[in-house]
């Protein structure tokens, strides 16, 4: 146990670490993920810090975690759907082969935009296919297309929280017989858990039962393995079987 209340668990909503202890969490960071952090990760970390909703980025430790991931599958055909300014979306490209394709969706590309330059700077814009706009009309579209069927490898998630079951129900046609995907704060800073008077904050509060209802969905699915990590803020991958 951690001395001078390092022990006492995290308190601040959007913290991107589970553990009790901020210290365990630093040393994780300082000794295995920053050292081995690629330059042009490390920019777009150090660039994101400063924007005002810095909290909505993938952590440091996710990040890292991401990019083994798809190399351990040999990820060449991905999706993300919520993109912010490029984090994870940067980790994903620098894990694919050069001709692996990004098909990236998010409602803001003024956030995208401040991530391109890095990425462009890191040879890696030809492998995104970035879309401005919500991202289930353009799902809904490829699977009345009926081409895109089981051809992603890789799907991340990281958005709109009520709409996470609406992707679900569209993405698990979209992803191959043994691909994964991933949702993000599938553990909402722990407040899954929390009791139904802790003092959470509103938009904490909102999207606790749509990622509760998700959690359940996910566990009951008999369509996809399904393995949740206390990575960042939560992630479950699942694993479609059939």
């Amino acid at each position: 146990m951690a001395s001078n209340g390092e022990n006492v668990r995290h308190q601040e909503v959007g913290h991107k670490s589970l553990l009790q202890s901020d210290a365990l969490y630093q040393y994780i960071l300082e000794t295995s993920v920053y050292p081995r952090e690629p330059e042009p990760m490390k920019e777009l970390r150090e660039i994101t810090a400063k924007h005002p909703w810095n909290l909505m980025t993938t952590s440091a430790d996710e990040g890292q975690f991401l990019n083994m991931l798809l190399k351990l599958i040999n990820a060449k055909n991905t999706m993300e759907i919520g993109v912010f300014t490029g984090y994870s979306l940067l980790a994903t490209a620098m894990a694919l082969p050069d001709d692996g394709k990004i098909l990236a969706m998010d409602i803001n590309r003024d956030n995208y935009e401040i991530g391109l330059p890095v990425i462009e700077k890191a040879g890696l814009a030809h492998k995104i296919d970035f879309r401005e706009g919500p991202a289930l009309p353009v799902l809904d579209q490829m699977i009345e297309d009926g081409q895109y069927h089981g051809s992603y490898d890789f799907i991340f998630v990281d958005a709109d929280k009520d709409n996470y079951l609406n992707y679900h129900k569209r993405l698990i046609d979209l992803v191959k017989v043994g691909g994964l995907i991933g949702y993000d704060n599938t553990l909402w800073n722990g407040s899954v858990v929390a009791p139904p008077d802790a003092p959470l904050r509103k938009y904490v509060r909102y999207y606790r039962d749509f990622v509760l209802e998700l959690n359940k969905a996910l566990a009951a699915d008999s369509r996809i393995e399904i393995c949740q990590l206390p990575v960042g803020d939560g992630i479950t991958l699942c694993r479609r079987i059939s």
